[in-house]
């Protein structure tokens, strides 16, 4: 007879501080994500914590109406867990309190994902030109990137 598998604890689940900056840092670099800009917007990215340990982090760049989704990476030991569905709860929670209309994203290898979240691809002459403006779409993220966009509802 085998055991139960042990239940997962949920993450704690908050903005993020100065204080976390260099770990944030630190987790996009090992996932080869883009960093400039994310000092910047500190102040709406979210952090996911197990264990006193960072697990997962998600940011917004906040546009006007519309806001750039970016950074999004889970600890490869907390993927399946929940990490990314509860950060990108809190980043839409966010986004709808601070009247974005539009969420648009780069993937260079999470399209899948986001599609099951409401993103459709659309092309870099449809993101609205205030999202344009980040250091994502002005080089640090690749032109094959794929472009999507949802609405926050």
């Amino acid at each position: 007879m085998s055991s139960p598998t042990p239940a997962v604890a949920r993450p704690d689940i908050r903005r993020a501080v100065p204080a976390d900056l260099s770990g944030v840092l630190a987790m996009l670099r090992a996932a080869q994500l883009s960093l400039p800009g994310v000092d910047e917007h500190l102040d709406s990215f979210f952090v996911a914590e197990r264990s006193s340990r960072l697990v997962g982090v998600m940011g917004l760049e906040l546009r006007g109406t519309h806001a750039l989704l970016r950074s999004a990476i889970v600890a490869p030991d907390a993927r399946g867990d929940g990490v990314a569905a509860a950060l990108f709860e809190a980043v839409v929670h966010t986004a709808r309190g601070e009247g974005v209309r539009t969420l648009v994203l780069l993937t260079t290898s999470a399209a899948e994902y986001w599609a099951r979240h409401g993103f459709v691809h659309i092309t870099r002459d449809d993101v609205p030109d205030a999202v344009k403006e980040s250091h994502e779409f002005r080089g640090s993220c690749p032109d094959s990137a794929a472009v999507m966009s949802r609405p926050v509802e």
